[in-house]
């Protein structure tokens, strides 16, 4: 089939098949931004926290009504801990001061060293006078774990700041950052705060991940430190692993085993690490559940404008389409002439589309420092646009080449 007679009734007609391809291209531009960042939001909602079997593992916050001094305090602690540890079910229970994406827990400013210019971070800082490489089944991939011999015990209202353990893990991100290059961290010394006379611990062992509490993106959500420290105060945090298929049991006993030991006089709030997954991403979610939606929209859309314009145009050649098949064109040349129109059309606004699309992307990158499109994106949205446009006119393109020749030519 030749071209120049499409082309020629294309130029007749420029109207119809510039806002065809201009909604291509607008619905191309927004579709393919629109799904990297579900993608990427995905990606990000998917990140693991560090903690294995995530959905076995929970977290009770206790704030006591009665403080107490400090070694009652610390009495209490363990005490609570071995009651936690007694319940069936249990795989193991620790003392914690602040668990992953649960947007709530402490941060220090760490540094490689005191002199002026050195790199600095702000990592997420987790103590803890049990072991939590074994209770969130942290990789470790270098050194060893805390001992419990490193412990220092701190009272949260009167120690001295000066009172600090020695000992300390870091996660590989925060060893990159801290010591970029760096074949071999151990034994290391990592300075916390700006303070020149401000503490200072010894790298003992690496962890593969451990995000913040913050789970912030990027590099940044995986900056975090594990020190071997028990704090007294009236709110305390404790972590559970249940055995698998145990933890809604689990749960329910530990809170039970928790008010009899308090005998009422604590608030008690429980929350799974999947809850705190489900509320810190939840915006994230909606935003890309929203994008899918109007993602589905714009094909829905395009394609209505494609069947639309593809029937108008049928309607306003019928006695066109008479004359050719009374000149002996087939039933097959007239659905691929309208198909081949169509496919011209998309074409332009594919190409259009492609375009805007990179275009956004650069904006999107500038001003809210989004990942660059993939070259990938541009191929699919330009595939789907390809065959929603022969999809959506083949319907009008079968009812032209239905026409038959002494219908048109009477109508005419």
């Amino acid at each position: 089939m030749e071209i120049r007679p499409i082309l020629s009734a294309l130029l007749r007609s420029k109207t119809g098949a510039i806002l065809v391809a201009l909604q291509v291209a607008i619905s191309l531009a927004i579709l393919t931004n629109a799904l990297h960042i579900v993608n990427v939001r995905q990606a990000v909602a998917a990140r693991p926290s560090g903690i294995a079997g995530e959905s076995d593992v929970f977290h009770i916050k206790m704030r006591h009504l009665v403080e107490g001094s400090h070694q009652e305090q610390l009495a209490r602690q363990q005490s609570e801990t071995r009651a936690l540890r007694a319940i069936g079910g249990v795989a193991s229970a620790a003392f914690a001061s602040q668990a992953p994406i649960s947007r709530s827990g402490w941060t220090s400013t760490v540094t490689a060293s005191r002199t002026p210019g050195t790199e600095t971070a702000l990592g997420s800082m987790y103590y803890s006078s049990d072991s939590l490489v074994d209770t969130w089944g942290l990789q470790l991939v270098e050194g060893r774990d805390l001992k419990p011999e490193e412990l220092v015990d701190i009272d949260g209202n009167t120690s001295p700041e000066t009172l600090f353990p020695k000992s300390v893990l870091v996660t590989r991100a925060l060893a990159a950052k801290l010591w970029p290059g760096a074949g071999q961290v151990l034994g290391k010394t990592l300075y916390f705060g700006s303070n020149p006379d401000g503490n200072a611990a010894t790298v003992v062992g690496v962890v593969a991940t451990l995000q913040s509490q913050g789970a912030e993106l990027g590099t940044r959500g995986e900056l975090a430190l594990i020190v071997p420290m028990r704090k007294t105060f009236s709110t305390v945090m404790y972590t559970v692993r249940a055995e698998a298929g145990q933890l809604d049991r689990v749960m329910k006993e530990a809170e039970a085993a928790l008010r009899a030991s308090t005998r009422g006089r604590a608030i008690i709030t429980m929350q799974t690490v999947s809850d705190d997954r489900e509320e810190r991403y939840r915006a994230d979610m909606a935003l890309s559940w929203m994008l899918v939606g109007v993602s589905v929209l714009l094909l829905l859309i395009t394609a209505s404008g494609i069947v639309g314009m593809a029937s108008l145009w049928v309607t306003q050649r019928r006695k066109q389409i008479g004359v050719r098949r009374a000149l002996g064109a087939r039933r097959a040349d007239i659905l691929r002439y309208f198909i081949t129109e169509n496919f011209m059309i998309t074409s332009v606004g594919v190409l259009c589309g492609v375009a805007m699309s990179v275009a956004l992307n650069q904006l999107l990158v500038s001003q809210l420092e989004m990942a660059r499109l993939p070259v990938a994106y541009l191929a699919v949205g330009a595939g789907v646009f390809w065959a929603l446009g022969i999809c959506a006119v083949y319907g009008p393109a079968f009812r032209a080449a239905s026409i038959s020749p002494a219908t048109a030519t009477r109508s005419a």
